[in-house]
């Protein structure tokens, strides 16, 4: 039966696909060290197993669109949560760094089948606009709950003595929750309507993977070997890549044949404004994760679990914020993200001003996680001021390219704003300064995104209509 309840009972599991898929992507930050340890991996091996998710998580998120598109958002949802929870099982079994290197890949991918229909299940669930806006607005709490309670689980399970080294818990803590998502799914999951008329475009899944691998893999892995000449031939190669792809997706929609992306969702001018708001912002919102990770536990010489517990303070203010936001938002529009977005800038000033080699625990406490307050008030948002006016048949798209813009701008973020972080504490061999640096960094991409807010239109304006 068709009920409120019952949709949101299928919103509540699809929510643990940007859960998982998440809480993955920061959970292995803190770890490193002691997956390092442990499998005598290599400085390059070990930014693999970060890069190699990524590679995976990023390039196939349209593809898992377009794949619930045309053959079921549940069917194409149980697969990748089924994959998903094996490939974690693989990685927390590994026992030498290239078989975790694999794994990880192959669970990024699976993890992209599985995340990229819970944003357009929401188009399917919830028609109704404000309650769409509701149910949006809790897949961007998700997403920040994931992100920082990445980084706390990361320090607590590495940390742990128990008949396992602790760091293979940081996989294995996907299997029960994967397993009961899983069966929840199964039973309680609607399917969807089949489109059997249509083709996934496998030349331009290759060509798309193809063109954001090669401008991934230079970003993350040519900065851990000082940019060679490689990692240039390769950003070169991607934008050809990417060159060729359009034109060939041009072509089949002349033609008819069903592209792997539809052009014409690039012609909706607000959803192009969101994507780059959205890639700024998370840009700065995942090299803040890294670079205060590294600053408290280098900087300040915390534990990874003491480090961790700030971050379990924000995580709590950031949930409280969320819900509000979702209320805020209907009532007022986008003024509460642009006040979120000005309060963090204020944030950050204040942690210029107070953030040193002898800053006490109770000013820490007191100034960091109000970047989980003030951020509560804009990411849930981010999601629904991208998306509100996009028409029913580009969901599962612009749901993928959502995704797939999020994880490339984290990874600029790493790369261009954690490669300032890093230079500057190499060269000064001060992680004080280093910080304050990155922070500068930050500044900017949010003024850039309280700009962008001011032209992206209010929520309360209709759909285009597409020629």
């Amino acid at each position: 039966m068709d009920t409120i309840a019952n949709r949101w009972i299928q919103h509540a599991i699809l929510l643990t696909a940007p859960l998982l898929t998440v809480i993955d992507v920061f959970i292995v930050n803190i770890a490193i060290p002691s997956i390092k340890d442990s499998l005598q991996a290599t400085d390059s091996q070990i930014q693999l197993v970060i890069t190699s998710y990524l590679l995976g998580y990023a390039s196939f998120q349209i593809t898992g669109g377009r794949a619930g598109d045309i053959y079921s958002r549940k069917k194409v949802f149980l697969w990748g949560m089924f994959f998903f929870i094996l490939t974690s099982c693989i990685c927390g079994l590994a026992t030498n760094a290239a078989t975790l290197i694999a794994a990880r890949f192959f669970q990024g991918v699976s993890g992209a089948f599985m995340q990229s229909q819970s944003l357009a299940y929401v188009q399917v669930l919830f028609p109704e606009p404000k309650q769409r806006t509701k149910a949006i607005g809790y897949v961007g709490i998700t997403l920040g709950i994931a992100s920082v309670t990445g980084q706390f689980l990361g320090g607590y399970l590495s940390g742990l003595n128990t008949f396992i080294e602790g760091w293979r818990l940081i996989f294995f803590i996907n299997l029960p929750i994967g397993l009961f998502a899983f069966m929840a799914a199964k039973k309680y999951l609607q399917n969807t309507h089949l489109n059997s008329s249509e083709k996934l475009d496998y030349s331009g899944v290759i060509l798309f993977a193809l063109a954001l691998g090669s401008f991934i893999y230079p970003l993350t892995e040519g900065r851990e070997k000082g940019y060679p000449l490689w990692s240039f031939l390769m950003l070169v190669l991607s934008l050809v890549l990417f060159y060729i792809f359009v034109r060939n997706q041009k072509k089949k929609l002349q033609k008819d044949l069903h592209p792997l992306i539809d052009i014409r969702l690039f012609k909706i001018r607000d959803y192009n404004i969101g994507l780059v708001l959205l890639t700024f912002y998370f840009m700065m919102h995942t090299s803040y994760l890294l670079v205060s990770t590294i600053y408290l536990q280098n900087g300040l010489n915390f534990t990874p679990y003491k480090a961790g517990l700030y971050f379990v303070v924000s995580g709590v203010l950031f949930m409280l914020s969320s819900f509000l936001s979702i209320r805020l938002v209907n009532a007022f529009g986008k003024k509460p993200i642009q006040a979120g977005v000005v309060l963090m800038i204020v944030v950050y000033i204040l942690q210029l001003a107070f953030f040193d080699k002898k800053v006490s625990p109770s000013v820490l406490l007191a100034i960091l996680p109000l970047q989980g307050l003030f951020g509560g008030l804009v990411i849930p948002s981010l999601i629904n001021i991208t998306l509100k006016n996009i028409p029913k048949q580009f969901v599962g798209i612009a749901s993928g390219m959502y995704n797939t813009i999020q994880q490339t701008a984290a990874v600029m973020g790493i790369c261009f704003i954690g490669g300032l972080f890093f230079s500057v504490a190499k060269a000064n061999n001060d992680f004080v300064t280093a910080f304050h640096y990155s922070l500068y960094a930050k500044i900017v991409c949010l003024f850039i995104v309280f700009v962008l807010l001011y032209y992206i239109d209010d929520f309360k304006t209709h759909k285009p209509r597409l020629q």
